[in-house]
């Protein structure tokens, strides 16, 4: 069960907010290992390590477009409408974050303008395992192709058959990608980064995964390819008071819980009382959880909270920089308004947070272990680059000119000033 922790002194906040992961010491031997395998040995090693660490002897790693006409054929049709849904909130959603070119004339003659361009080969890494993510499909295909991305690559381990489940097929052929491989881990993300005779390379990397996921996508960078962001173990972070609905919230964290044995749920109130009503709900609700086994791992690292008032339980929250963030208090517009570091916020007794996870619209990718201090989560222009344009016309070097050449020289760059003094001396001798 979750540990308490009744008013903890600051100075231990520290220790609170530490997620159960292993640090990229730990892991990044066996990373760099496979890294170098699949780099010099392409597909060879990507098939040793499939039989290594899934367990499972492939012939092929691609998906044949027969494999996929048997997987969609397979999905149920109400479980096809659900994914259908789903996939029309999710691009209403990100259409409307298409940007137009930002064009300004800075001063007369001087022209900058900016536009978006999508990123040409992008790769979708599907997380498997005990549980396949087939809605992550919807999260990181629907953007790249309303961007227009020119090559989607997509990644996901094999179950124990060598294959990938009937809804990961179906969801990929609806969002049109052709290109799938029944790769996982580290070695998928080392595929992706180096390329293999079967899967191609690419230029970034989107999706979440375990720790050995994200330690490899980190790897990536040093090779010249970027990702999204850092996304490793789930976590939720819920503030309730006594407005809220113990069942509920028991159901939110468990939600998370069951991801994973790593991840993490967090609990903050300012109503000591409100955590028997909670710890209840959770021990009923636990007993007919599927995954309990592992939900039961996930609470152990997990916390419940008390905190004194409202302002001391924000100033923590920003502190924890949550994944997942559901506001349930009577003081709402409050913790809303203080918001500082979150991946997505859910508000209110009634926005649970698979709404996100799966069909409300906004993404699921986002970032974990306190990296919402720095990143977003996965949105349209995760798969764009923004390019920035300038023409100075023969009047405009004239009125800008003088300020290029003054600022040149005085960090001591007399080809910088050249490249302006020359033309200006060629405009004076015209006139």
């Amino acid at each position: 069960m979750m540990q308490k922790f009744i008013n903890p002194l600051t100075s231990e906040w520290k220790t609170l907010i530490d997620r159960p992961t292993a640090s990229y010491d730990d892991l990044e031997d066996l990373v760099l290992e496979v890294f170098e395998q699949v780099q010099k040995r392409g597909d060879e090693a990507v098939f040793e390590y499939t039989k290594q660490f899934d367990k499972i002897q492939l012939q092929t790693l691609q998906v044949s477009p027969e494999e996929i006409l048997i997987g969609v054929n397979a999905v149920p049709k109400e479980l096809k409408k659900a994914i259908q849904i789903a996939k029309s909130n999710i691009e209403a959603f990100h259409k409307a974050q298409k940007t137009k070119t930002v064009k300004v004339e800075i001063q007369s003659g001087v022209n900058c303008w900016q536009e978006k361009h999508p990123i040409e080969k992008v790769g979708l890494y599907i997380p498997g395992g005990s549980a396949t993510l087939f809605s992550t499909i919807l999260m990181l295909a629907i953007p790249a192709q309303i961007v227009g991305c020119e090559e989607i690559v997509l990644c996901s381990p094999p179950n124990i058959q060598g294959k990938l489940s009937n809804e990961v097929l179906y969801t990929a052929h609806l969002c049109g990608l052709t290109k799938i491989f029944k790769v996982g881990g580290i070695q998928a993300i080392a595929g992706m980064t180096f390329g293999t005779e079967s899967i191609p390379s690419v230029y970034k990397i989107f999706g979440p995964g375990n720790q050995f996921v994200t330690v490899a996508k980190q790897l990536a960078t040093r090779y010249n390819v970027a990702i999204d962001l850092p996304a490793g173990p789930s976590e939720l972070l819920v503030v309730a008071d006594e407005t809220a609905d113990a069942d509920f919230v028991a159901s939110d964290l468990l939600s998370q819980a069951e991801h994973g044995p790593d991840s993490q749920v967090i609990l903050v109130t300012t109503k000591e009382s409100f955590l028997e009503k909670v710890i209840k709900a959770i021990k009923q609700q636990l007993q007919d959880l599927p995954r309990k086994k592992i939900a039961e791992k996930a609470l152990e690292n997990s916390k419940m909270i008390v905190l004194e008032n409202d302002e001391i339980a924000v100033t923590f929250i920003n502190s924890y920089g949550p994944e997942h963030y559901i506001i349930c208090v009577e003081n709402e517009k409050y913790y809303v308004d203080q918001i500082r570091n979150a991946g997505s916020v859910f508000i209110g007794n009634y926005t649970p947070e698979s709404a996100g996870d799966y069909a409300s619209g906004t993404n699921h990718t986002l970032p974990t272990n306190g990296y919402s201090k720095q990143y977003s989560g996965v949105n349209l222009d995760s798969f764009t680059k923004a390019i920035t344009f300038q023409k100075i016309s023969k009047k405009g070097i004239q009125n800008l000119g003088k300020s290029i050449e003054l600022m040149a020289a005085a960090e001591g760059l007399q080809g910088h000033k050249n490249a302006v003094s020359i033309r200006l001396k060629k405009i004076n001798n015209e006139a």
